[in-house]
């Protein structure tokens, strides 16, 4: 009786291609973001060439969510081809030996050839950090606002961005001018930790700097030079405002990447000596 083969990595006696699932964490303060660029410093660069040397032959690395330069995750996910089968455990020690410090993988996974880390995903889930105390060594992972804001206007406004949504306001016209600017919103979340505001969106996707632009409104709404009507006026007709309001990346983590089976995972700051404080 023949022995069943597990599906990804088969073996045999020509090493075939196999795929692992990386989940990593990173500071993106000073690379031009996960998508590889000419001339710039990129995770997914930083990925490749590490994956390279590690296994001395070309590989493919591929991630779920094209994150802007400056901003951080804490849990982004990637698809690795490579050559030929390793241990999972020796994969992430030997990735995290050749990576540079801003970038730690967290786990390796065997995964099925099938598997997509962005096809496959279910939906993504991102924090955007506020101060409302200056903060010098902070200023890299939030946003520091020092006008007053109001978190029972900023909680309503995050409830309008809920649901099925023509997100085109909050596009960038023009990275996304081909794609469609509807979105499904499934959560948002407020909170208010000591002199920090968290706020939390999980969507099935994200249009090029949306997130930021969303923060950068919820704060205005906050500072009361924005209504809910207003707000409500971005999702049925172009406006130029949300642009405008553009929050930086710093305050901005790809917190959880969601693919079948998996669970929300609970709202929770960054864990950095910083926030642990806080949360």
């Amino acid at each position: 009786m023949r022995k069943p083969v597990r599906e990804g990595c088969r073996k045999s006696a020509k090493p075939s291609p196999c795929k692992y699932k990386v989940t990593l964490e990173y500071d993106g303060t000073g690379y031009s973001g996960w998508q590889v660029q000419k001339n710039a410093r990129s995770i997914q660069g930083a990925m490749i060439d590490a994956a390279r040397e590690l296994f001395g032959g070309e590989v493919d690395v591929q991630g779920a969510g094209r994150t802007d330069a400056g901003v951080h995750a804490l849990a982004q996910v990637a698809h690795l081809d490579i050559p030929h089968r390793l241990p999972a455990q020796k994969i992430l020690y030997g990735l995290n030996d050749l990576l540079p410090a801003p970038i730690n993988i967290l786990r390796v996974e065997e995964a099925p050839t099938t598997f997509h880390a962005r096809h496959s995903a279910k939906a993504r889930s991102y924090l955007y950090l506020i101060s409302r105390c200056r903060t010098a060594f902070g200023k890299r992972y939030v946003w520091w606002v020092k006008d007053e804001l109001d978190i029972g206007r900023m909680r309503a406004a995050t409830e309008i961005f809920a649901g099925f949504h023509d997100f085109a306001s909050f596009a960038d016209k023009r990275i996304d001018k081909r794609l469609s600017t509807e979105v499904q919103i499934d959560r948002t979340d407020l909170e208010a930790w000591g002199d920090l505001i968290v706020f939390r969106i999980v969507g099935s996707h994200f249009l090029w700097r949306m997130v930021r632009r969303l923060a950068g409104i919820l704060v205005e709404a906050g500072r009361g030079t924005l209504s809910s009507a207003e707000i409500e006026r971005m999702l049925t007709s172009a406006s130029e405002l949300p642009a405008r309001c553009t929050a930086p990346p710093s305050g901005l983590f790809l917190a959880q990447v969601l693919y079948e089976g998996d669970r929300l995972e609970p709202l929770l700051l960054p864990p950095h000596p910083l926030f642990m404080k806080r949360g």
